[in-house]
């Protein structure tokens, strides 16, 4: 049994008062394997689950329903005192130990199965949770409350000599386990002398024994996180939080089709009360490249692979045509967005959303963003399935669409959904897919497409330093011709437009630190959109301004910055997409791949070399 770190005692959970806090915080971890994730809070309890697909029926849901209707998990100790939880080192493992008023306790070992066997990997739809005791005669409650249909269809549940059936319309969940039925049907307490192993999937029988199932499933699902950790290509600093921000990254993989979701839950608001609701479970092709780049930056390429296979579906089917910012996770074009009001929401915090109308959106950046997703199978000679000609014509598409679209008003990568202009961050994107297009051009012996694609970049190019840099301001503006600032224009370093030398990007950096920052913290831009002015600093533009920090000279700033965003994560390490600049409190929704992105990009851009070590 592992003891948990010494820092697991400063996230810990008391409980004052007798009062068992609310199911609506982000101080979660995350359990998952590629196939399913779950959202498992610091007492253990279960409060999201989404079957049988990322985007699918919360079968836990009291994340946004707190309520006694809530969906959730839970083991509940009598004369709880307090928790501790902590992850198993460079694994997807969740330990939660939950202790009583007497000094005893129970430890939860949490997981989704994931390792290879008979060539591929095993990533069943299954969740398993170890229960052990740890001194005493603690006493517990087994609460296993699913729920379909986002909560309005309660299961019909049958039973077995060691399992409970949860049925319902659409689907059936099985609970194989060696507790005591009768006592987990009637949620009756009873002592935990000995070890106990709940798996939850689908409505099929086990090969082998519960106890012996649920032990080997956590060993071999332990050996392989630890081998895919130590493969990383960290760098010397913060190695914890890379590798965490980097484990998290792959449980956004689906890897049935190759999708990355932008995040795992719903309708986590933006600000508390600011009605931003929306449901990030799906794949936008932006958030995806930044996925695949932060992996790739540390030599995991497995993702990237698999994420080409689902872009290039989206590629072969656009035909040259207009490409959607977001897909769902099986390529589905139409994500219709409904209000769900039987469901309270996040801290009351309504309405509680499902789809995304933003996949009814022109935003132009998206093809520069598939042309950087795909740019680095040309070169990259690791690969299994390295591109070639054909794949680079299948781009050459998606470059005309870019080089057509880049001085067309669209609803940029902030999707705003009632303004439409020449925004800076899709021509810049644009921009980088011509540019990209030259350089596998001339990696391919192509040398009459790679200089058509450099005279695009060039036209597209000076377009964009002529017409977005704003003399009033003294910045890179939002749009053409415009005024108002927005942090996006800070990529114009990272994609390779201008140096860290530029003038005018370093005064860019300088209005943006005095019109969108809040500390350390930045929002997106300042003027207001559909909802009123951004309340919350958005976390990836942060890590935008550190990396510019860095790049221009400025690299104790951009490391205390650093050190303050790291401090901002909860107990974890993991991030939502939003900070609040006066409560430091996290809002978004939640683990937002963006965010995490951020810390390994900064991680990497600031940690002092290896060799100043060893």
């Amino acid at each position: 049994m592992t003891k948990p770190p010494a820092e697991t005692l400063a996230a810990a959970a008391v409980i004052e008062d007798g009062a068992i806090p609310s199911t609506s915080s982000l101080d979660l971890g995350v359990v998952g394997n590629c196939a399913l994730n779950a959202l498992i809070d610091k007492l253990g309890r279960v409060v999201w689950c989404c079957l049988p697909r990322f985007d699918g029926d919360p079968v836990f849901n009291a994340l946004l329903d707190p309520s006694e209707d809530g969906s959730l998990w839970s083991f509940q100790l009598e004369n709880f005192s307090h928790s501790e939880q902590w992850y198993e080192p460079n694994t997807a493992v969740l330990h939660t130990r939950l202790f009583d008023t007497l000094g005893q306790g129970v430890e939860i070992t949490d997981f989704a199965p994931r390792f290879p066997s008979r060539g591929r990997y095993f990533r069943p739809l299954t969740l398993v949770r170890r229960l052990h005791p740890l001194s005493g005669a603690p006493r517990l409650r087994v609460l296993l409350r699913p729920r379909f249909d986002w909560g309005r269809e309660i299961p019909v549940i049958t039973r077995g000599s060691n399992h409970l059936r949860y049925v319902g319309s659409e689907q059936t969940l099985r609970l194989n386990t060696d507790a005591p039925i009768s006592y987990l049907l009637a949620e009756t307490a009873f002592v935990v002398s000995r070890p106990y192993n709940f798996i939850l999937g689908p409505d099929e029988t086990l090969l082998n024994g519960i106890g012996d199932t649920a032990r080997t499933f956590e060993q071999e699902t332990l050996a392989y996180w630890r081998s895919w950790s130590r493969a990383l290509a960290t760098p010397l600093e913060w190695q914890a939080a890379v590798i965490r921000a980097a484990i998290t990254l792959k449980l956004s993989l689906c890897e049935d089709t190759g999708a990355i979701i932008a995040a795992m839950t719903t309708s986590v608001p933006e600000a508390p009360g600011s009605a931003r609701n929306w449901d990030y479970r799906y794949c936008w092709l932006r958030d995806a490249f930044f996925v695949v780049r932060a992996l790739n930056s540390l030599s995991e390429l497995g993702t990237m692979e698999d994420y080409l296979r689902w872009l290039g579906n989206v590629v072969v089917r656009s035909a040259g045509g207009h490409v959607q910012p977001l897909y769902g996770i099986g390529l589905e074009e139409a994500l219709p967005e409904i209000t769900l009001d039987h469901l309270p929401g996040y801290r009351n915090h309504a309405p509680v959303r499902v789809g995304n109308q933003a996949y009814e959106h022109f935003q132009h950046d998206v093809y520069g963003n598939i042309v950087l997703g795909a740019a680095q199978s040309f070169h990259d000679e690791r690969l299994l399935h390295r591109s070639g000609v054909e794949q680079f014509q299948h781009l050459e598409a998606c470059g005309e669409r870019a080089f057509t679209l880049y001085d067309q008003p669209d609803a940029g990568m902030w999707e705003l959904r009632t303004r439409s202009r020449i925004h800076t961050s899709s021509a810049l994107m644009s921009w980088a897919a011509c540019d990209r297009l030259g350089k596998i051009a001339a990696k391919l012996e192509l040398p009459e497409r790679a200089r058509y694609w450099q005279e695009r970049a060039a036209t597209i190019g000076q377009r964009i330093l002529s017409e977005a840099w704003n003399e009033e301001r003294q910045a890179y503006a939002e749009s053409f011709g415009g005024r108002d600032l927005d942090a996006s224009v800070l990529l114009m370093v990272e994609v390779g437009l201008v140096t860290p030398t530029d003038k005018r990007f370093i005064a860019t950096v300088d209005a943006l630190e005095k019109y969108l920052c809040d500390g350390p913290y930045m929002r997106r831009y300042e003027a207001p959109d559909d909802f009123g002015r951004p309340e919350t600093a958005f976390n990836i533009c942060t890590f935008w301004r550190i990396d510019a920090l860095a790049r221009i000279g400025r690299k104790k700033q951009a490391r205390e910055i650093f050190e303050t965003m790291l401090a901002t994560r909860n107990h974890l390490g993991l991030l939502s997409e939003d900070t609040h600049p006066v409560t430091g409190e996290m809002w978004g929704n939640f683990p937002q791949t963006y965010s995490m992105v951020g810390i390994i990009n900064c991680a990497m851009r600031l940690s002092a070399a290896w060799e100043s070590a060893i």
